[in-house]
């Protein structure tokens, strides 16, 4: 039976200044499939999802959808032609309720005698929240109580809201619990069996592998293949991401535990929120890996040891004497933290890379109380060399890069100010395989150099992989702790996770 295609890509070109994001790219999407979209960071798949959801044009190219020519001329326009997508960061507005986000643009569905009729805006975003299986999240609720992965829902509700034919999964599992990767999961096949399509966008090769029925690899705006699922092998797809082999073992190789006495930061009986009694030392040299299920408590507490938030009780001490209670003071005393909210938490958007690279190190490149444009400029330079940063300039806005590049300027803002103690909270989401081996390498060159990195993961494999010691949460208290000349175990771990 042959194959109905839903979505033709036809020879797109899309370039930014002197960068070629996109050259002669050309696939198509059946109906009835999830087509897996997978490349390094700046390969160009968020520039394809864009041009297909009417965030941007193509400079030249054609897309053919239902059979006849298809021109968004904007993402509204896209989602009233029923193509849809949920992005990698986050979309929603903090300060409106759950139902206004779910119904923004579509206002006018609720309005009676020039007011909008909230109770009946409400009741349709239950239902729609119902729809998909979201039973926890109330349509009255402040978006800006609701966690990232709930916000992260709250997308998915209204792309299914639309109804859409061809529904675009831009890197969104990473932001999502294992509970709710599954129910997206089982959205997409739902989706499928109705006719309609999924665009999945991941880095994960094994996840691309197991819910794709095909994958379309890109490799610096280039489509190198297309497999299908009889041809998926790891290696294959490694290897045409990257133009090079790529050894399947991206962590540490020994298997030593090695590190000095010396505790550099210590939270000492941590209370806060979910949090309760939490004691963690990190050591002079030490990898010290926090894990736990998405809501444990893990990420409020990296934000406690960096000053953003004050414990209720406890504290967090910085070489045995003083006592962190500001950011300013964290990273006076060289201490850096790395978001997981990288776009919202980690970076300055509306500016360039060389303001985000240069705002935590001017003590550096000031002499005599003057910072001149030069110095500015070569010292963002150098630190986003050191980090083999893809970028047409320093001068760019830091908006224009990848996510794996944004990581990689949000890494090199800290390098730059020589920073001892890294706080890095889920340090590889939402990227590539090739900057992913690369932050790898790099923290086993700051572990040797005796720098100390508190690494927060939901990823138990980078914390199998990276870590000295792991220390377990559950529930906000400690479950459990390992270390790595012991039996390390990913079942080890869930056990106490659980």
């Amino acid at each position: 039976m042959q194959k109905k295609v839903l979505l033709e890509v036809k020879n797109i070109y899309k370039s930014f200044g002197i960068t070629k994001a996109l050259t002669d790219v050309s696939f198509q999407i059946y109906s009835g499939e999830v087509r897996g979209l997978i490349g390094e960071n700046g390969s160009g798949k968020s520039t394809v999802s864009s041009i297909i959801s009417g965030i941007r044009k193509a400079d030249r190219g054609q897309m053919i959808y239902e059979g006849r020519e298809y021109i968004p001329a904007d993402i509204i326009d896209a989602n009233n032609q029923h193509i849809c997508m949920i992005v990698q960061e986050q979309s929603t507005v903090s300060t409106i309720s759950v139902a206004a986000n779910l119904f923004i643009g579509k206002e006018h569905m609720f309005v009676r005698g020039g007011v909008v009729n909230r109770r009946k805006m409400e009741h349709a975003a239950q239902k729609a929240l119902d729809d998909v299986g979201i039973t926890h999240i109330r349509p009255k609720e402040l978006t800006r109580y609701l966690s990232f992965e709930d916000r992260k829902l709250l997308e998915i509700a209204r792309a299914f809201y639309m109804k859409p034919k061809l529904l675009i999964v831009d890197e969104t599992t990473t932001a999502l619990s294992r509970q709710g990767r599954e129910l997206l999961y089982s959205l997409m096949v739902r989706l499928c069996k109705e006719g309609g399509s999924v665009l999945f966008i991941s880095h994960d090769i094994d996840e691309v592998m197991n819910k794709s029925d095909a994958v379309t690899v890109l490799k610096d705006g280039v489509m190198t293949a297309t497999l299908e699922k009889a041809e998926f092998s790891e290696q294959k797809i490694r290897n045409l991401m990257v133009g090079r082999e790529i050894s399947g073992d991206y962590y540490r190789t020994d298997w030593e535990c090695g590190y000095e006495n010396e505790v550099v930061l210590k939270a000492e009986n941590i209370s806060y929120g979910l949090l309760r009694n939490v004691t963690v030392e990190l050591h002079k040299g030490e990898i010290l890996g926090i894990g736990g299920l998405t809501e444990c408590g893990m990420h409020d507490l990296g934000k406690l040891m960096f000053g953003i938030m004050k414990p209720d009780k406890g504290r967090v001490i910085y070489n045995g004497e003083e006592t962190i209670t500001c950011p300013n003071q964290a990273i006076k005393r060289r201490i850096g933290y790395m978001s997981k909210n990288r776009d919202t938490e980690a970076l300055l958007t509306t500016m360039s890379i060389q303001d985000n690279i240069c705002v935590s190190g001017y003590g550096k490149i000031e002499k005599n109380g003057i910072i001149t444009s030069v110095a500015e400029k070569e010292f963002s330079e150098k630190w986003a060399g050191v980090m083999n940063t893809k970028m047409s300039s320093v001068k760019a806005a830091v908006n224009s890069l990848s996510g794996g590049n944004k990581q990689k300027i949000v890494i090199a803002k800290w390098l730059a100010n020589d920073t001892k103690v890294f706080i890095m909270d889920c340090p590889t989401r939402g990227i590539d395989v090739g900057v992913k081996a690369a932050i790898y390498r790099l923290m086993e060159k700051l572990k040797k150099e005796g720098k100390s990195i508190l690494v927060i993961s939901e990823e138990l494999t980078e914390l199998l992989g990276m870590s000295d010691r792991i220390i377990v949460l559950k529930d906000g208290k400690q479950a459990g702790e390992f270390k790595r000349n012991e039996v390390f175990t990913e079942q080890k771990l869930i056990e106490v996770m659980i």
